[in-house]
């Protein structure tokens, strides 16, 4: 056991895997915390509607990737911040390993892996509070762990913002501007008086 591991899970986003019977699954969390030095326990909260909970809760083990700022947001597409049904999480095996606990996310985006072994659960309504002794802990790299606010501003793909066109109607003898999608056929411009044939239509 690597204890520096531990200096890793301070703040940030985690991969969060368990398996049973040949199954795995993994979802993306963000709450991870150490709980006690002598032993070494964590604690992960778990929405319930999560299969990986549903994993946790029947094996009482698990394993958490610390994700690194070089995480790039397909990750965070592949995994999800909540668990599907379908088991199809780790079908690219070169970012997977089985450690103590089964499958884990590593070792690309991660600089540590640790494991868990539930010795308290606590009911906190939509969601669960395991409590795990570590059973394994391994540092991958010394790349910088990724917070949430990194996440949002430098991972996350910021929302497209539609652009409104805006129609216009320009009499071609005074300039005046008529602003509407249509133009009425008997409209006359109030400044020059020529009628509605004498405007051309401009898109912005």
């Amino acid at each position: 056991m690597d204890l520096n591991a531990m200096f890793k899970i301070s703040y940030g986003l985690y991969v969060l895997t368990a398996g049973e019977n040949g199954k795995d699954n993994g979802c993306i969390i963000n709450t991870l915390a150490q709980v006690t030095s002598n032993p070494n326990r964590i604690s992960v909260t778990v929405n319930k509607n999560n299969y990986t909970h549903d994993m946790i809760m029947r094996t009482g083990k698990f394993n958490v990737s610390c994700l690194t700022t070089e995480t790039p947001f397909s990750v965070f597409e592949h995994f999800g911040f909540h668990s599907g049904e379908n088991y199809t999480k780790f079908v690219d095996k070169r970012t997977t390993e089985y450690a103590e606990n089964g499958v884990c996310y590593y070792p690309y985006y991660t600089n540590a892996c640790i494991g868990g072994k539930v010795v308290e659960t606590h009911d906190y309504g939509t969601h669960t509070i395991f409590v795990a002794d570590v059973t394994n802990a391994k540092v991958l790299s010394d790349e910088p762990s990724l917070t949430y606010d990194y996440y949002h501003k430098n991972i996350k793909p910021k929302p497209q913002v539609k652009e409104t066109k805006k129609t216009q109607w320009v009499c071609k003898i005074c300039g005046y501007v008529y602003e509407g999608d249509d133009l009425p056929e008997d409209f006359i411009c109030p400044l020059c008086k020529h009628p509605a044939a004498d405007f051309e239509k401009i898109t912005m």
